[in-house]
């Protein structure tokens, strides 16, 4: 009966929908099953074998080269474009490693929304040990872009609760920019997730939230202070508690890692992460990487303009940002990835089973 149940069980996780790799569905399953130290082990030995490189150079090409598959998107051709500001291309960013590589921290504009640029990307080196590695950094604006919370099969689950689907299907692709992963699995982000009236876990006061209003707009803050139930919010995902605050680094970012800023492999600093912040203006900022610490994570959202900021999830099986381009089949936009993470680009095509965002033009 041991030996059916568990390969029962085993066998739905291997199963159940989605584009996660044969891997990260073992391992998932394992941890929620009573073996996190196997697991542990496994990833621990993965991590000496292959830990992150320290030293060497970039791929210069993507710093250097035109970005593919950008878009532009005229969804109300009756709105003229002087409705809506001249959106200027954000200032570069000082590299964190000098001297800085040529068209590092340069943003280019890979999304465009009534003659404006709605999403800009560049790249940066996170420090001055993993040079070979780049980080990619998103700048959204809000006044183009409107946001979307896609709840999981798994996390938070209970799919006829929600308003979305746990994909972004065909008929909902018409003016899609983007879409990214949000934070942990419930039990381990330490905050709630509410959705449309229906709460799947409690909200955490302090701790750090995304805030989803009526008006497609997000705002990110600590929550009961920053940012609070109002009648207009629609959806809160929380995570941890903020990286950023008050337009500085604060210092808990570096401290009690493994505990306070999620289980990694060999409990190492230096992983995939991601992490999302707003500007004073009120535009969005999202980074991911492989080789990141909290501290790097936190100091490339800051210097990207976050005033407030908080690590989204973590590991390259969770973490995916991707951009879209257009095609004359309005259904089948063609997904191109920000960093080269282990998912899919068009992972979110298919049944997720953690939730996520999606990005549309207004």
């Amino acid at each position: 009966m041991l030996v059916v149940s568990t390969g029962w069980s085993l066998g739905t996780a291997l199963t159940a929908p989605g584009s996660s790799t044969v891997v990260a569905r073992v391992a998932e399953w394992a941890r929620g099953h009573g073996f996190s130290t196997v697991v542990s082990m496994l990833e621990q030995a993965q991590y000496r074998l292959a830990p992150p490189k320290v030293g060497g150079a970039p791929n210069t090409a993507i710093l250097a080269g035109d970005l593919t598959g950008s878009t532009t998107h005229v969804l109300h051709p009756q709105q003229r474009a002087s409705t809506v500001a001249t959106v200027a291309l954000h200032a570069p960013l000082a590299p964190l490693v000098t001297p800085g590589l040529p068209g590092e921290g340069v943003f280019k504009p890979v999304e465009t929304v009534h003659g404006q640029p709605a999403i800009q990307v560049t790249y940066l080196r996170p420090d001055s040990q993993h040079t070979s590695y780049l980080t990619g950094v998103a700048w959204m604006d809000q006044k183009l872009i409107r946001f979307v919370q896609h709840p999981g099969w798994s996390q938070p689950g209970n799919l006829s609760w929600w308003n979305q689907p746990d994909t972004v299907p065909p008929t909902a692709r018409v003016g899609l920019l983007a879409t990214f992963n949000n934070g942990f699995k419930l039990p381990d982000a330490h905050g709630g997730y509410y959705q449309n009236g229906r709460y799947a876990a409690p909200l955490v006061a302090g701790a750090a939230s995304m805030v989803f209003n009526a008006n497609g707009t997000i705002n990110i803050g600590s929550w009961g202070s920053e940012v609070t139930m109002t009648p207009q919010v629609t959806g809160v995902r929380q995570n941890l508690t903020l990286l950023v605050d008050h337009g500085h680094v604060l210092p808990s970012v570096y401290h009690n890692i493994e505990l306070g800023w999620g289980l990694t492999i060999k409990g190492a600093y230096y992983v995939w992460r991601s992490g999302i912040g707003i500007t004073k203006n009120g535009n969005l900022v999202y980074a991911t990487g492989p080789a990141l610490s909290v501290a790097d994570l936190a100091m490339i959202l800051q210097r990207a303009g976050a005033v407030r900021a908080m690590q989204l999830d973590i590991n390259p099986a969770w973490v995916s940002y991707m951009w879209y381009q257009q095609t004359s089949n309005v259904a089948a936009p063609i997904p191109h990835k920000l960093v080269n993470f282990w998912e899919p680009a068009d992972r979110y095509f298919h049944h997720a089973s953690r939730d996520f965002v999606a990005a549309y033009a207004r």
